[in-house]
Parts: C-alpha cells; structure tokens; sequence
C-alpha cells in the first residue's frame, strides 16, 4: 500500500513521525471500494497497530486497528472526545449536537435514558413477530420471479421499514429519505451532501412542529414529550436528537444484509451449515456482525496521551477502525473465517462503552429473523452470474447491488 502522503507536509503535525504516516484510502480508495473488508484485515499485516492516515475527503487522524486500543478509546471518554465526531455541516449560527453520539458523559446519561425502555431487549422483543410477517410479506413481492436484486428489494425495506415505524415516519417516503441518506453519507461531493442535509433538516423540523402539536406513539414523540430532570428539552436537543436518529436508522443495517447475504450467495456450505444448526443462531448471527461489521468510531484527543509507544496530543482525530479490530488476531485467531463455534468475545460491531449503538438489539433482531425466514423459504441462491460487485464509498461499508437468484 502506498505511504505517500496526498496532502502537505504541514497538515501533518509535527509530533507525528513520519514513518507511521500512511495514505491507504480509507473508505474511498480503489483497493478498499474493490474489497472493503478483505482490504481492512489486511492491514494487520501491512500497518503497525497505531498510525497516521492522510486523506484529502475525510481529513487525517490517528487510526488503529487493535480491538485493545478501540475498546480502550470507546470506554475513556476522559481521554477521548465525541464532541465533533460526525463531519456533517452545519450552521455555526443554528448549531445542533447530534444526540446522543456527540455528548459525553455525564451528560449523555439524560438522553440515552429517554429511550433506554423503547431499545432495551424485552422492547425490541415484542417486535419479532411483527419483524416476521414484514419479513415474509417482502419475500412473498419476489419469491416466484426467481430472482431478486437484494438490496433494494428486501436488505433496504426490511430494516427502513422496521425504522420508519418505530419513528413515526410515513412508509411513503422511505425512498425519499433513503436516497437523502445516500446522498449525505455516501456521496462523496459537497455540494451532494449540503443538498440531503438541508432537505433533511427542512423535513425533519416540519415533522417535530407537527408530533409536538399531535403526538403519537413513536421515537420523535417520545423524545419531545421527555422530561429528564423535570425539564423539557430545548428545540436544538430535540432537533439534533431527531436528526442523529434518522441518519443512524437508514443505513446501517442496511448495509449489514447486504455484506451477509453476498457471503451467503457465495458460500453454500456455509448456508447450510445455518440451516443445520437452528439452535446456533444467536451465535450465527454475532459472528456475521464481526465479520461484517459496517461503521467506525471517531473520537478527538481531550488530553496528550502514549499508546503503544506513539505520542499523539490534545487536539489530534483518533479513529477506531472498527471492522479491522474485530480481524485483530490477538482476539480472534485466524479472524477473516466465519466460525459460528467461537469463543464469545465482545465485538465491535456496534462501537462499545457508554456510545454503544441504542439500537443493537433490534439490529441483531432484525439479522435473526432475515436469516431464519429467507433460509426457510429460499435456501438455496446465488450472486447472478454476470454480477459486478462494487461498495460504497463513505463510513457505512456495504455493496452497491447483490443481484441473485435460485
């Protein structure tokens, strides 16, 4: 991989060495949009644990890949800051906070509480079986065509739908909010990105007048009626509260289908291992997430701090590349094969610590009940023949298209 550095000599602070300074392309570049996390378990062969990532898209940081060091920053928030973490624009006059990733403790406490209850198992729980009939009425659209393009038809509707409920969202714009999503996290232009970001902010601050005016049953409602101390939140909390759902909802599960069912499609003795062992599926499904873990973790540096020999400083980005410390060899021997007989371990497939994902149990859920009812209906598939698989770029790791067909 190449080590040249794409950017001046001056965006590079002066305490950090140059030969732990890499430009791999990291969620944008050729090698890692051909095979994004092929190309992210490599890097424990080809980088030291800790370096420095130079790119001209998302701006340059400190990256590991060590599932020790990841752990470490997601759990010391006293070294580690989320305050700035999304790089999404927004007005310096009209600020918003995206709640609750960019608050810090103690503070976060009050927001993650609100809707602890609605996230928490037993909830989600009580989802399953409306999760099935949605499940199988998607397969039921496509089931004798014999064919099916995945993403759009099932790995998108599937948990955007789910979402879109539990918000108190209309079922009609799902293609619509689908596509701002695309636009803000995906893009990779500006101006793109501005554009989904206003029209978001547009709609989201229509929809937050008319739920305080009629409140229903949903997120949206329940986070303007919250009362954390007694006190109601303020229409910038409630907003960026809001905002930071709606993005977090719409993409990554779906990108998580997408990476799972394309291992399924090429992997049919892997398939009917799943099938075979039924009893298994909780551990079935934790392993895929490792596996094909989606997101990152950014942070910024509040204090100097040594890691692993490297001196980084106040003020410096931190990244945790998340899918590569879930590859990390130490914790998962031999940790690119899917392996349903592992050890449990904590994974990394929802970050960890205090900024844990809310929604991991409907996530993990959501995986469960797709798997369980797609392999009962359709157990044998496969990518058709004359597919192109190519990724996103961007901080959600997953596949343009999965054509298959059986």
């Amino acid at each position: 991989m190449a080590t040249t550095q794409a950017t001046p000599v001056m965006d590079i602070p002066a305490h950090v060495p140059p030969e732990l300074v890499r430009e791999i392309g990291l969620t944008t570049g050729p090698e890692f949009l051909a095979a994004p996390h092929a190309f992210m378990a490599k890097l424990h062969e080809t980088h030291p644990p800790i370096f420095y990532s130079v790119n001209p898209l998302i701006g340059n940081s400190w990256c590991t890949i060590k599932h020790e060091d990841a752990f470490f920053a997601l759990r010391h928030p006293e070294y580690f800051t989320t305050a700035g973490a999304t790089p999404f624009p927004r007005d310096p006059n009209n600020y918003f906070h995206f709640i609750p990733l960019e608050i810090d403790p103690p503070h976060h406490r009050k927001y993650r509480a609100i809707l602890d209850s609605t996230f928490s198992p037993q909830s989600v729980l009580r989802l399953e079986a409306y999760m099935r009939r949605l499940t199988n009425d998607l397969i039921d659209s496509f089931i004798d065509t014999g064919e099916v393009e995945f993403t759009t038809a099932f790995g998108r509707p599937l948990p955007v739908s789910i979402f879109l409920d539990l918000m108190g969202l209309p079922q009609e714009m799902r293609d619509t909010f689908v596509g701002w999503a695309v636009d803000l996290l995906h893009s990779q232009d500006r101006m793109t990105a501005g554009l989904a970001m206003r029209g978001i902010e547009a709609y989201l601050a229509q929809v937050i007048v008319e739920k305080t005016a009629r409140p229903d049953e949903g997120v949206i409602s329940t986070i303007i009626q919250a009362r954390p101390g007694g006190e109601p939140l303020s229409e910038r909390e409630i907003f960026g509260f809001t905002f930071f759902l709606f993005i977090a909802g719409l993409d990554t599960v779906f990108a998580t289908l997408n990476n799972i069912w394309l291992w399924l499609a090429q992997n049919p003795d892997r398939r009917r291992e799943i099938i075979a062992h039924p009893d298994q599926i909780n551990a079935q499904v934790e392993e895929l997430l490792r596996v094909f873990s989606v997101t990152f973790s950014g942070r910024t540096l509040t204090q100097d701090l040594e890691m692993r020999g490297v001196q980084m400083k106040k003020g410096d980005k931190f990244n945790s590349i998340l899918p590569a410390c879930n590859y990390d060899p130490d914790v998962f021997p031999d940790p690119t094969r899917v392996d349903f007989t592992r050890p449990r371990k904590p994974i990394l497939a929802f970050a960890g610590g205090v900024h844990s994902c809310i929604g991991a149990h409907l996530a993990r859920l959501e995986v469960k009940v797709a798997l369980r009812e797609w392999l009962r209906r359709i157990p044998d598939f496969a990518v058709r023949g004359d597919a192109l698989i190519s990724y996103w770029p961007g901080g959600v790791v997953g596949p343009r298209l999965v054509p298959l067909v059986w």
